[in-house]
Parts: structure tokens; sequence; C-alpha cells
């Protein structure tokens, strides 16, 4: 089986790190080898935070070569801009909308990118942008802090993955804790709907 990469990007207290052990258990679930490697900035401050999973039969290195990402999962828009090096023509990307201004941007009053440049840029680079505003949908199933699982839901309905969605529950049942269990499926299901509906902005070559 081919190994598949997926780089996840986002900042401090997103979350990106339980992104990429669910990710990792749904594929053990099935027997699939997988490997997480992390690179932490500032994270307790809001800084950057890339996690690198790669999944397939066997794993002989946890770290994606720049150009080797099959998925790019940014959790926020400049965070994903900053994982571009990963990506190749080929390149999947689930881009959350939801923008977290840094801290030492706003202190300098500094001007956050504009979304629709941003997603121009990727464009660019990536075979295909899929972009989901996962707050909203989050709020919707009663905590904005479930963004990622809708984020992730949104990558099993993307289908880029040999992974089914019941071992993608179980992966969210083993790295969550039991009281917000049925949050985060909620939010995981809400996340593979949304994709599987198209009803966000799609940017196919």
């Amino acid at each position: 089986m081919r190994t598949r990469n997926v780089v996840i990007a986002g900042v401090g207290g997103q979350g990106v790190i339980l992104f990429a052990t669910a990710l990792a258990k749904a594929a053990l679930a099935i027997d699939l080898d997988a490997s997480i490697s992390e690179i932490h900035g500032m994270a307790q401050r809001g800084g950057s935070v890339i996690s690198q999973v790669r999944i397939g039969g066997r794993i002989y290195s946890p770290t994606i070569p720049e150009g080797g990402a099959d998925v790019i999962v940014g959790l926020e828009p400049l965070e994903a801009l900053r994982a571009l090096p990963f990506s190749n023509e080929r390149t999947q990307v689930i881009l959350n909308t939801k923008a977290i201004v840094p801290t030492t941007a706003f202190l300098k009053g500094q001007k956050y990118p504009e979304l629709g440049e941003i997603i121009k840029t990727m464009e660019r680079f990536c075979a295909r942008i899929l972009a989901i505003d996962a707050f909203t949908l989050a709020r919707r199933c009663g905590s904005t802090k479930a963004q990622n699982m809708v984020v992730l839901g949104a990558l099993a309905g993307l289908g880029a993955l040999p992974i089914p969605p019941e071992a993608f529950e179980k992966g969210i049942a083993t790295s969550v804790p039991k009281s917000s269990l049925e949050l985060n499926l909620e939010a995981f299901r809400m996340g593979m709907e949304f994709t599987s509906s198209s009803k966000g902005l799609d940017i196919t070559r």
C-alpha cells in the first residue's frame, strides 16, 4: 500500500496534536501502520504547531519531505499557507476559514491577509482546496473547541485516505475524554456531511 502523508498546521490551543492522534489511531484501528511527528513553536502562546501523520502498510520514517504531502489540513488559514512547502500538484487542502491573528501582528498593527488572497496563493501550488467554516459548525454542536473534529470529519469525507468513517470514530473515541465524546463525534459527523454535500468552497483544477 502506498504511504499517505498528511500535514496538519494550526496554532497552539486548536487541537492539532489531538487531530493527529485521532487520525493515527483511526489508521491503527484497521491494522495500518501510522506514525506522528510534531513541531511545536510557542504552542502555549498561540504559536505555530505542525504535526505530520504518515499512514500505510509499513512506515519507515516519521517525517514528510517537502513536496510530499497528499493532504494539508489547515486549522488556521495563515498556518496552512506556511505549510505550502509540503504541497505538490496533487495535494488536496482542507482549510478552516476561521482566522486567528497572531499576537505579534496585532500588537504591531500588521494586516492579516484576506482569505481570498491566501486561497489564491495556495491554488497555484495544490490540486484542490476545500474551505470549511469549522468555527460556525462547531458552535452549532455546542463548543467551538470542536473545530478540529469538524475538520477531521471533512478529511474523512474527502476520501483521500484508505480509512472508513467507523475507524475515524474509533480513533476519536480513544483520544478524547468520555465526557466530551458525543460532542466530538457530532462535530466529526457534521464535518463529514459537509464534505459529502460539497457545501464548501471547492477549488479543483
